[in-house]
């Protein structure tokens, strides 16, 4: 049998190759995110808010889904270059009905929890009524998203990553055509105002969702899906779940980390917490390159440690190194030039442009630890070690961000505020540096082959 090219092609046009698709769709997916928030904007500032409270609730859906996914992707990578098909295909299985129970999750919540959740953070009836019918549509049509997560990741396996971008541009492209009709009612459709956005979202993921899945019947010869074939392996699970469920923790803390950040801006004004969302959006456009370079480096990674070759692994991780680097400098020298014109997408002017500009240009200064931070974690979580990410996850956010930022609070400049993201970044990919030692002494160091 013929070995997968994650085994013997040379690494950097591997990898590049590889991440190449996955980035140019993780970025359409930013700008769709993006251009959500300008159409919004346009609405009023009560919807703009209204999204951002939204925002770590949907965040915690991708937590979920990509978590899960993550865990589905490692393992499957390995049982790949273990050359045992059968297992690989079990575990594809298992992650699809996964995606299926925690949607459910969620489903529930949108349904009956969404203006319980707004009462929390305000008592403006525009924000809160705006926001609940934004949250309940994502939150409840959002099988779509799981599925099409999933999907992706085992189409990514055959490092045939060019569909995975093929999904992800036309769910993005079809919710950046609806985004405007919806909202504002054009061609007839009738006008939804913020729940107009949210209805072009699912929209967009189940229409990816399904071009995905026939995309992995028609190109995916490495995992072959059967409807008779879905049901759960209690052992297949806990394996997917021994990476996964850190990586969902560890995601998840971000959607924590934004909930605390949020009531803690909220002491200064709503228009503070529209600029952490704004900036959510906008650094998308940076970071999402850089995920996109790591979604490759995770199954190339497994399958290479699967098959037991050192050098490759060093070599992939390496290069992960040097692009995402590269990303970052370019991603800080935008925010630091062009803050005012970026926060002018959604807003001329007022306080948003004197609370955003400082906060563009001082959370960029982290950028560079960042994403170094990032390629480590996801080299953690390719080599079984899911439980170093949630620890870098959990210090960096629990542990840093939000005591500082509290702490800088307390003088009542909200500038000082963003430093945190900063001195959290440092900090933490200092611990980082300390786990990736370990891990190549225990995982790497003694591997047999090349």
């Amino acid at each position: 049998m013929k070995e997968n090219i994650m085994g013997t092609k040379p690494m950097a046009p591997l990898l590049l190759g590889m991440a190449f698709p996955i980035m140019i769709s993780m970025l359409v997916q930013a700008l769709y995110n993006v251009v959500d928030s300008i159409f919004v904007a346009r609405l009023s500032d009560a919807a703009l808010t209204a999204v951002s409270f939204a925002y770590p609730v949907q965040m915690l859906t991708i937590s979920v889904s990509v978590g899960t996914s993550i865990g589905v992707n490692a393992l499957l990578s390995r049982r790949l270059g273990e050359g045992d098909r059968k297992a690989a295909d079990r575990v594809a299985h298992n992650g699809l009905l996964l995606m299926v129970a925690s949607w459910a999750v969620f489903a529930v919540f949108g349904l009956f929890f969404s203006e319980l959740f707004f009462s929390f953070f305000t008592k403006n009836p525009e924000v809160a009524q705006g926001g609940a019918a934004y949250l309940r549509i994502c939150l409840v049509f959002s099988l779509g998203m799981f599925l099409q997560i999933c999907l992706e990741r085992l189409i990514q396996v055959t490092g045939k990553t060019i569909y995975q971008m093929a999904s992800q541009l036309t769910g993005a492209v079809i919710n950046i055509i609806l985004d405007p009709i919806l909202i504002f009612g054009m061609f007839g459709m009738p006008k939804m105002g913020v729940a107009g956005a949210a209805a072009a979202t699912v929209i967009g993921q189940w229409i990816g969702c399904c071009v995905c899945l026939w995309l992995n019947l028609r190109h995916n010869n490495e995992v072959k899906l059967r409807i008779s074939a879905l049901r759960f392996d209690l052992p297949t699970v806990k394996s997917i779940y021994s990476v996964g469920l850190p990586s969902i923790i560890m995601q998840s803390i971000s959607s924590v980390m934004t909930f605390g950040m949020n009531f803690i801006l909220a002491g200064f004004s709503e228009t503070a917490v529209s600029v952490l969302g704004i900036y959510f959006k906008l650094q998308n456009f940076v970071f999402m390159p850089g995920f996109g370079l790591t979604s490759a480096l995770v199954p190339i990674v497994g399958y290479n440690y699967g098959a037991a070759k050192k050098q490759r692994i060093l070599a992939c991780t390496k290069i992960a190194m040097i692009s995402i680097t590269v990303i970052m400098i370019f991603g800080t020298a935008l925010f630091q030039l062009f803050p005012g014109q970026l926060l002018a997408l959604f807003n001329d002017g007022g306080d948003l442009a004197r609370i955003g500009e400082p906060a563009l240009r001082i959370i960029s200064l982290s950028f560079v630890f960042a994403g170094i931070a990032i390629v480590l974690s996801s080299l953690f979580q390719a080599l079984g070690e899911g439980l170093h990410s949630l620890l870098m996850s959990a210090f960096r956010q629990l542990v840093l961000i939000l005591p500082i930022a509290w702490l800088l609070s307390l003088p009542g400049n909200v500038n000082l505020v963003w430093y945190s993201f900063l001195i959290a970044e440092a900090v933490s990919l200092c611990f980082a540096l300390t786990l990736f030692r370990r891990s190549y002494n225990t995982k790497i160091k003694y591997l047999g082959g090349v």
